[in-house]
């Protein structure tokens, strides 16, 4: 049952960027409106897709929805950050349009931050599913155990470094809410690209506030062909080139961050191997010249890495033998 709106509760800003995912928009839509915490706004942010998702953002006839379309297709971080920009509650989440939220997401996330003012933001464990929508119960383990945090204690976590950056246990892009205030967010600079939500960790850990973990699953996060992390051929190679760019830029940053100087070696290692997928990206789409710089770079500086050899090694065979070989021997 959905529990009364109270006078007391703080608005909660969700916020859906979305491009050409029509069916998938419908079931993130669905699961915020469903949320048993009522006060909030929904922000669509619609990114100029082929087929204007407007009538079926408006089929919902809910009036918390807020709907907005870009003129032309301004990339997926000013889409984003734009809606962030918009919100208009204490608290923002943000929503993927192919991720989806259990009914309480918002009911168990936004009293922590209620009872702890010092606290920046409040995050939860998530599910992976495949493209139809199933848990995948192996993938969810293996992603909970990557971010560690089937071992992070539930609570107020203060300073939280670690979690932010270094295990990256916060998924702010889809099962975290943060208080709006703390964050400026024309600090978040257009080179993090698809990296803006470590950017935004980053931000928020070096703020001084603490951050909440609920250890539940209340978010279930989409892995399918559309995705960065699972296109193949050419999208690939363009998806391997954005992630190379946006974590040398990210990792740049951390690096000269006085804060974070203890650190800085593992952000020197996460460069290197970011100039690595750079490299790979662009052997992927036969700029051999310009990858090798990067393929030079990335072995000089750091010790005995096989990814980075046989990428190097690849650069030199003909062509079209590297690119058979490229999608088996570097990821």
């Amino acid at each position: 049952m959905l529990h009364v709106t109270s006078s007391q509760e703080p608005l909660v800003s969700v916020i859906i960027p979305t491009y050409n995912r029509p069916e998938y928009l419908k079931q993130a839509i669905e699961s915020a409106v469903k949320q048993t915490y009522r006060n909030i706004e929904i922000i669509v942010s619609d990114n100029c897709s082929a087929e204007n998702p407007q009538s079926l953002v408006e089929s919902f006839g809910d009036s918390r929805i807020r709907f907005f379309r870009q003129p032309t297709n301004v990339g997926m971080f000013v889409n984003q950050m734009n809606t962030f920009k918009m919100a208009q509650g204490k608290y923002v989440a943000s929503l993927h349009d192919d991720d989806m939220w259990n009914e309480e997401f918002l009911e168990k996330l936004v009293p922590p931050l209620e009872e702890n003012p010092d606290v920046i933001l409040a995050f939860c464990d998530q599910y992976i599913i495949d493209a139809q929508g199933i848990i995948d119960d192996v993938g969810t383990e293996e992603n909970s155990k990557a971010y560690k945090r089937t071992i992070l204690e539930k609570g107020v976590h203060q300073p939280f470094f670690e979690i932010a950056v270094i295990d990256k246990s916060i998924p702010t892009a889809g099962a975290c809410v943060i208080r709006k205030e703390f964050v400026d967010w024309d600090k978040i600079p257009p080179e993090v690209g698809g990296m803006w939500d470590l950017y935004l960790s980053y931000l928020c850990s070096r703020s001084g506030h603490g951050a909440y973990y609920y250890p539940e699953k209340l978010t279930r996060y989409r892995a399918h062909e559309q995705t960065d992390t699972n296109r193949s051929g050419s999208l690939d190679a363009q998806a391997k080139i954005r992630k190379g760019e946006a974590e040398i830029f990210c990792y740049e940053q951390f690096m000269k961050d006085e804060i974070f100087k203890k650190y800085k070696l593992y952000f020197k290692q996460k460069w290197l191997e970011a100039h690595t997928t750079l490299a790979i990206g662009l052997l992927r789409s036969k700029k051999t010249t310009q990858a090798r710089p990067y393929l030079w770079q990335a072995l000089s500086e750091q010790k005995f890495n096989l990814r980075t050899i046989a990428a190097l090694i690849l650069s030199f065979i003909p062509q079209p033998i590297a690119n058979q070989l490229l999608g088996v021997a570097v990821k």
